[in-house]
C-alpha cells in the first residue's frame, strides 16, 4: 500500500467493505478511532490501525462500547474527526452517549456493522435489526442521518459523506451496514486527494471572549472552537442557553431542543439520497437498502427481462427518511414490495407514506443467501397481479 501525502490510498484496490469502511474514515480526515472490539467490525480497526502512523491519527480501545463514543466526542471537540465502529449489542449500549452527542451537537460517525440477534445472536451472520434503533434507541427528541451502503465501494463512499453530513449539520451520523458486505471483496475506486470533497469544520472566527458554543447560524448550526485553544466556555448535556449554561425550564428547552430538530429537518431534501431505476413506468417497485438492495436490484432486471413492469427504489439515505418521494410514487403504482433482513422496519415508514394509496407486499429476505433473488421476483409478480385491498400490507415467507 502507498497512500499519497493526505494519507488517501489511490488508485483501484481489491477491499472488504470493512477495509473500505477505515479507508473512506481516513480519506474524510478522521483522525480519532475510539472502539470496542466485536465481531464483525473488528477489520475496520485492524485496518485503521495498520494506516494510522501514516496520517498521525489515533486508535484507542476503551473498556466497553460505552466509553468509547464517550472518548470519540470528546476528541471531536478538541478538534479531531472522529468515529466509532460497532455492532448489534455494542449500538446498543452507545446510545445513552448518542443522545448526548446529538445534544452537544457533536459530529462524530457511528459505523455500525450489523448482525443476527437479540444478544450476541450469530455474530458472522447479516441482518438489518437495528434500523429503528438508529433512529429512536436514544430518550428524547432529536433527528439523525442514517447511511446505507450496499457494497465495499458504498461502504468508502458514503463513510466520507457521513463525516461530510456530521460536520455541515453538527450531529452524529451511522453508517448502517452488515456483516455481508463487511466481509465482501470488491474492487474499491479510491480518488486522489484533490477529487474528494471534504466538508471543512465551521469553526467561530471571532474574538476567543464572544464565543457562544451555542449560538446559531441562520441555518441553525452552531460554530465550533477546540478545546485547548484559549477559549473559555461550557457543553452539558442539560438544557441550556447559547453559552452552554444549564438553564432548567421549558422556555429554554424549547429553545435549546427544537433546533435539534429543526437543522436536519429543514434541509431534508439536501441529505436525502435514493437510486431509482425503472421507475417512471413500472407497476411495481421494490424499495431496498444495503445489502438487499444488490438481490433488489437483480431481481428488477430479471422482471423486466420477464415482461413486468418493475423498478427499483434504493435508500442510499435511510434517516431523515424519503417521504416524499415514497408518497409521490405510491400514488401511481400497483404495489411496493419491501424486502429486509428483519421482520419489518423501514416497511413500517414504506406504509406510513403511502397513506394507503397502494399494496405493500413485505419480504423477510436473506435466508436463502443475501444475494438469492427468488423470493423477490415471487414477491414482484404477486403484486403486479395483486387485486387484494388497497393498503393493506401482507408478508410474505
Amino acid at each position: 500500500m502507498k497512500a499519497d501525502k493526505t494519507g488517501v490510498l489511490t488508485g483501484s484496490h481489491a477491499l472488504t467493505g470493512n477495509e473500505a469502511c477505515a479507508e473512506g474514515a481516513l480519506a474524510a480526515g478522521c483522525r480519532f478511532l475510539g472502539l470496542y472490539p466485536i465481531v464483525p467490525s473488528i477489520e475496520v480497526s485492524k485496518r485503521f490501525l495498520q494506516r494510522a502512523p501514516e496520517v498521525g491519527a489515533t486508535f484507542i480501545q476503551m473498556e466497553d462500547e460505552i466509553s468509547a463514543l464517550a472518548a470519540v466526542i470528546g476528541a471531536s471537540w478538541t478538534g479531531k474527526k472522529s468515529m466509532t465502529i460497532t455492532s448489534g449489542p455494542g449500538l446498543s449500549l452507545m446510545m445513552e452517549h448518542l443522545g448526548l452527542g446529538v445534544m452537544l451537537e457533536t459530529p462524530c460517525v457511528v459505523a455500525d456493522i450489523q448482525m443476527v440477534g437479540p444478544g450476541l445472536g450469530l455474530p458472522e451472520h447479516p441482518a438489518y435489526g437495528d434500523m429503528m434503533q438508529a433512529r429512536w434507541g436514544s430518550h428524547g427528541d432529536y433527528e439523525i442521518i442514517a447511511l446505507s451502503p450496499s457494497s465495499p465501494q458504498e461502504m468508502f463512499d458514503f463513510t466520507i459523506k457521513a463525516f461530510n453530513l456530521s460536520e455541515r449539520y453538527r450531529v452524529p451520523v451511522a453508517v448502517m451496514s452488515d456483516a455481508y458486505v463487511a466481509q465482501l471483496k470488491e474492487t474499491v475506486v479510491i480518488p486522489s486527494a484533490g477529487e474528494i470533497t471534504i466538508e471543512p469544520r465551521r469553526y467561530f472566527d471571532g474574538p476567543s471572549d464572544s464565543y457562544l458554543p451555542f449560538k446559531r447560524d441562520e441555518d441553525l448550526v452552531p460554530r465550533m472552537v477546540d478545546i485547548g485553544q484559549g477559549y473559555r466556555f461550557h457543553v452539558t448535556g442539560l438544557t441550556h442557553d447559547d453559552r452552554g449554561y444549564p438553564i432548567m425550564f421549558e422556555e429554554c428547552q424549547e429553545y435549546n431542543v427544537h433546533p435539534l430538530v429543526w437543522k436536519v429537518r429543514n434541509y431534508v431534501e439536501k441529505i436525502v439520497d435514493y437510486q431509482e431505476t425503472s421507475i417512471d413506468d413500472a407497476d411495481v417497485v421494490v424499495i431496498s437498502y444495503g445489502a438487499t438492495a444488490r438481490a433488489a436490484q437483480k431481481a428488477v432486471t430479471q422482471a423486466r427481462e420477464a415482461g413486468i413492469k418493475a423498478g427499483s427504489l434504493k435508500l442510499n439515505t435511510v434517516w431523515p427518511f424519503p417521504e416524499k418521494k415514497v408518497a409521490e410514487v405510491a400514488k401511481r403504482v400497483k404495489a411496493f414490495v419491501v424486502p429486509e433482513m428483519n421482520f419489518g422496519q423501514v416497511v413500517l415508514e414504506v406504509e406510513r407514506c403511502s397513506n394507503g394509496k397502494t399494496n405493500i407486499l413485505f419480504l423477510h429476505h436473506g435466508d436463502n443467501g443475501v444475494e438469492h433473488t427468488d423470493g423477490i421476483i415471487a414477491a414482484i409478480k404477486r403484486a403486479s397481479g395483486a387485486n387484494g385491498v388497497v393498503g393493506s400490507t401482507v408478508e410474505l415467507k
